[in-house]
């Protein structure tokens, strides 16, 4: 048997570009399971917030006025803008679009933090069970959309746009926040006293203190001190940190709306500073995002 003299033919370097270019996108694009866990904590938060709202007496009837105000702004945040965001992004990830996974990552976070609120400080109620899921559902989801993605492709996926002064924004925020929940929990605790904001919710202890100082704030300074050491983890969190501080920011300007539509004493002053924070983590959080390559 002859065999054919032609030399075989080699994969040319635009071939091999486009195969590089596949195995990246792969590799930095979101699992099917994670999207559809981070759907299903959008569907049910959304239909949660829906009862939350049309039934707002039963569901938050035997918390203080300020709990009760502050549960319904944060339903609105999540029915309008939180769980369709998580839904759009998630899908977009799932295709390898980087802006999208790295948001839906802060939208994910926020999910977890306000359902952990809902799950342990709300009384025991019919959206118990609910909430419970979408704080497991959204739980999972974070995790694995975190520990599957391969953060090395997804540093490579950003250009050489400064990201100094974003990272100082995350850790500035942080410790902003620390401060401020010492400046209220260290004088209680030195007084033998309850602490205040926890009286005001008639709970034992404020969740809000529990999870920031305990969990979200330690995160979001490491996030922001890694991605000053150009870290590849610090790429692939300190822009969610971002989304997660800017979207904390909404529930606490609409509380003060909603609490003077039930003819409630409105908050007004902390209007001015949370809406600079939120001004600062929208500016910061787009100029990380500016910095991508959107696909490989």
């Amino acid at each position: 048997m002859t065999q054919d003299p032609r030399p075989k033919s080699r994969p040319g370097s635009a071939e091999v570009a486009r195969h590089r270019e596949s195995a990246e996108h792969a590799a930095a694009s979101l699992a099917r399971i994670w999207f559809r866990l981070g759907a299903a904590a959008a569907l049910l938060g959304a239909a949660g917030s829906v009862v939350g709202l049309v039934s707002a007496a039963s569901i938050y009837g035997r918390e203080t006025a300020i709990l009760a105000d502050a549960a319904t702004a944060q339903d609105l945040v999540n029915l309008v803008l939180v769980a369709p965001l998580l839904v759009i992004l998630g899908w977009r990830a799932h295709h390898g679009h980087l802006p999208a996974y790295l948001v839906w990552v802060g939208c994910l976070a926020f999910t977890v933090y306000n359902y952990a609120i809902f799950s342990f400080s709300v009384h025991f109620g019919p959206l118990f069970l609910l909430w419970v899921a979408v704080l497991g559902l959204s739980t999972f989801a974070l995790i694995g959309g975190l520990s599957t993605v391969d953060m090395a492709v997804v540093k490579e996926r950003f250009t050489d746009h400064p990201v100094r002064w974003p990272a100082w924004v995350v850790i500035t925020i942080a410790a902003l926040f620390t401060l401020l929940w010492l400046r209220e929990i260290v004088p209680d605790l030195l007084a033998g006293a309850p602490s205040h904001s926890a009286s005001d919710w008639r709970v034992p202890t404020n969740p809000v203190h529990v999870l920031d100082l305990a969990f979200f704030l330690p995160a979001a300074a490491t996030s922001g001190i890694l991605l000053l050491r150009r870290h590849r983890l610090g790429y692939a969190t300190a822009p969610s940190q971002l989304t997660w501080m800017a979207l904390t920011c909404l529930p606490i300007l609409l509380t003060p709306l909603v609490e003077q539509a039930r003819s409630h004493q409105p908050g007004w002053a902390v209007a001015g500073p949370i809406a600079a924070i939120l001004l600062a983590s929208l500016g910061a959080l787009g100029s990380i995002l500016r910095g991508t390559r959107s696909r490989v």
